[in-house]
């Protein structure tokens, strides 16, 4: 390997290191924040991403704090007795529901990078009782599991924002058992997305700088020895995200003949003056210039593990 070559590896690595310091510095304000599903922005949010009112009640508030950009457990098909891992797990959210669902018999393992978010996961299964929940602390690029231990993994829009997605989808086929399954709710590009965009830091917490195209997204889990891969737009709204300012409606971004990316001259209303992290007033920001959904899509995941070796 010549001198060039080990430089910019360096500096990649570099780049990456900042990447995660600047996510998880955000994604730990958020932790110690008000945020839950007592705000109605965040339960809003949450609602527009596929859950129901009825699972967002039947989990401690503070285990949601609108980070969602779809419902994996919905489509997991997990069953009693499983051990399910849900990578980025944050306050909780996806383990507790999961929880239920794999029973007393099974196991729900939540794995975040952040330190604060594991303690308030921790602390939101404390308040609610849960006696077959771990969490972790870890990026999920290193998942602490050992090889062919856990029947499904599901994610809540993470994925995106692993600086090696090529890592992180060799580690998820490695601690799934054979036959075991993937069940992702993600942020994947349609098209490339606008420089303003593609370079802002609160668009790459708020999950959508970091996303790969669709066709990158399948051949890196193809690559990782997991088939069977299905990646499926859902249809729903990004500009969802606005919600947790309570802009839902007013500060949507208007679409004009031309580019599908025109930028609105200014924004239709005002950002709220709420005590909540600055990222969702940035990200809300960028939402009120830019139709994201014309080069993002929320995408639902699925691939199982060979049942034996190819």
């Amino acid at each position: 390997m010549d001198i060039v070559a080990k430089a910019d590896m360096f500096l990649e690595a570099v780049m990456a290191e900042q990447v995660l310091d600047s996510v998880r510095s955000k994604y730990g304000s958020m932790a110690e924040s008000s945020l839950s599903n007592d705000h109605a922005g965040v339960k809003a949010v949450a609602e527009a991403f596929g859950y129901s009112a009825e699972e967002l009640t039947s989990i401690p508030a503070g285990a949601n704090m609108g980070l969602s950009c779809g419902n994996p457990t919905a489509t997991a098909h997990i069953r009693a007795g499983e051990v399910v891992v849900d990578l980025g797990s944050g306050g909780g959210l996806d383990v507790f529901l999961a929880s239920k669902m794999v029973g007393p018999s099974g196991r729900a393992i939540g794995i975040d990078m952040t330190p604060a978010m594991i303690d308030r996961a921790r602390t939101n299964a404390h308040a609610g009782g849960y006696s077959n929940v771990e969490f972790y602390q870890s990026t999920i690029d290193q998942i602490p599991l050992p090889d062919s231990s856990v029947d499904c993994v599901i994610s809540n829009c993470v994925l995106n924002l692993a600086p090696d997605k090529r890592a992180v989808f060799g580690e998820i086929a490695r601690v799934l058992k054979p036959g075991g399954r993937v069940a992702v709710s993600d942020i994947a590009l349609k098209h490339e997305l606008p420089e303003a965009v593609a370079r802002s830091m609160a668009a790459y917490v708020g999950c959508i700088a970091g996303a790969i195209s669709i066709d990158e997204y399948r051949s890196g889990l193809i690559a990782a020895g997991l088939e069977h891969v299905q990646i499926v737009d859902s249809g729903a709204d990004l500009n969802a995200y606005a919600k947790v300012e309570n802009q839902a409606g007013c500060c949507s971004p208007s679409m004009e003949t031309g580019s599908p990316f025109q930028v609105v001259s200014e924004p239709c209303c005002a950002p709220t003056k709420e005590a909540v992290p600055s990222f969702h007033d940035e990200l809300s920001t960028l939402l009120s210039q830019y139709d994201i959904n014309a080069a993002a899509a929320s995408v639902k995941v699925y691939a199982i593990k060979p049942v034996t070796a190819a």
